[in-house]
C-alpha cells in the first residue's frame, strides 16, 4: 500500500444491515462483493424492472468503450467519481491497456469500496482509491491523495458513470459537475451516464423503491434533465444516447432503447471542455 493511501482509516466500518448501492450494482454485474440484504433488494427490483440486469451490463460495457476512446484521444488521467466496487474492466485496466502510464483516482463514499479497492491496487503506483463524498468538490479535488497522482494543470477525464442519479436535487448534482469543470483545464473530458425514463410511473417506482431501502439516493430523471450535465461542454458523436448504443459495434446510436419494452435506461455521452 502506498503512503498516500494510509490517510483514510482502515479497516473501514461496513454496514451489513442496510443495502448498499455499490454492492447492489456489484450483484447485478455478477460480482462476489455483496451481502444477502443487497441480493434481496435487487431481486425485489427485478420483479418490477427486469431490464435492470441488462442496462447494468450495457452500462459497464459503455464505460470500457468510453475510457478506451478518451485514452486514444490522448488523455492519461482519470478521476472516477462514485466508482463503486472493483469488477471486470475497471477504469485503470482499460486506460492502462492503452497507456501503461495512465493515472486513475477512484472516489466513493462506501467504505467497502475502499477495502476492496486497496486490495487490488496495492501494486499499482499510478492508481489509488479514496473515501469521500463527491458532493464536496473541494475535498475531492484538494485531497492530497488526488493531487499526488493527478496533475490538474493537464487535462483530466472526470467519470460520472451511473452516479448523478444517486444525488438528490437539493444537493445540486449538475452544479457540482460544473464546479469541477470550472477548475479543470481545456481539453478535459467527461464520461457520463444517468438512469432515465420517459415514463413518470417507472421513474417514481424505482426512485421510491431505492429510498425505501434506507439508503441515501437521488432519483431517476428524464433524458432532458440528465442532459443538463453537458452544458458548456462539447459532446462528441454520436451525442447523447442510450449507453447500449454509444459507439457499440453493430448497434445504431439511439436516444432511447431499441427494445420498446425497456422503460428505464442509462442516458450517456462523452464530452470535452473547450
Amino acid at each position: 500500500m502506498t503512503e498516500h493511501q494510509t490517510r483514510n482509516d482502515f479497516p473501514p466500518e461496513i454496514d451489513m444491515k442496510t443495502p448498499s448501492v455499490a454492492r447492489m450494482y456489484d450483484y447485478l454485474l455478477k460480482g462476489k462483493d455483496n451481502f444477502e440484504i443487497d441480493r434481496r433488494a435487487v431481486e425485489e427490483m427485478l420483479k418490477q424492472i427486469p431490464e435492470m440486469f441488462r442496462f447494468s451490463h450495457d452500462n459497464r460495457a459503455f464505460l470500457s468503450r468510453a475510457v478506451e476512446y478518451v485514452s486514444h484521444e490522448g488523455i492519461d488521467q482519470f478521476l472516477d467519481l462514485g466508482a463503486g466496487l472493483p469488477t471486470a474492466e475497471n477504469t485503470h485496466e482499460v486506460a492502462q491497456r492503452v497507456n501503461p502510464d495512465a493515472r486513475v483516482i477512484y472516489v466513493d463514499k462506501d467504505p467497502i469500496v475502499l477495502a476492496h479497492g486497496r486490495a487490488i491496487l496495492e501494486d499499482n503506483p499510478n492508481t489509488s482509491v479514496i473515501t469521500a463524498d463527491i458532493t464536496d468538490t473541494d475535498a475531492v479535488l484538494e485531497e492530497s491523495v488526488s493531487t499526488s497522482i493527478l496533475d490538474f494543470d493537464r487535462p483530466v477525464c472526470v467519470m460520472l458513470v451511473s452516479m448523478l442519479h444517486c444525488i438528490p436535487d437539493e444537493q445540486d448534482p449538475f452544479g457540482l459537475v460544473h464546479r469541477i469543470f470550472d477548475r479543470l483545464t481545456p481539453g478535459s473530458a467527461l464520461i457520463y451516464s444517468h438512469l432515465v425514463s420517459n415514463e413518470a410511473e417507472s421513474r417514481q417506482w424505482l426512485t421510491d423503491k431505492v429510498h425505501s431501502l434506507g439508503t441515501e439516493w437521488g432519483r431517476v430523471r428524464t433524458p432532458e434533465e440528465a442532459g443538463r450535465v453537458f452544458q458548456g461542454l462539447n459532446v462528441v458523436d454520436p451525442g447523447e444516447v442510450d449507453c447500449a448504443t454509444w459507439r457499440a459495434p453493430e448497434r445504431h446510436p439511439s436516444r432511447v432503447p431499441q427494445d420498446p419494452g425497456q422503460r428505464i435506461w442509462e442516458h450517456s455521452g462523452v464530452a470535452f471542455k473547450p
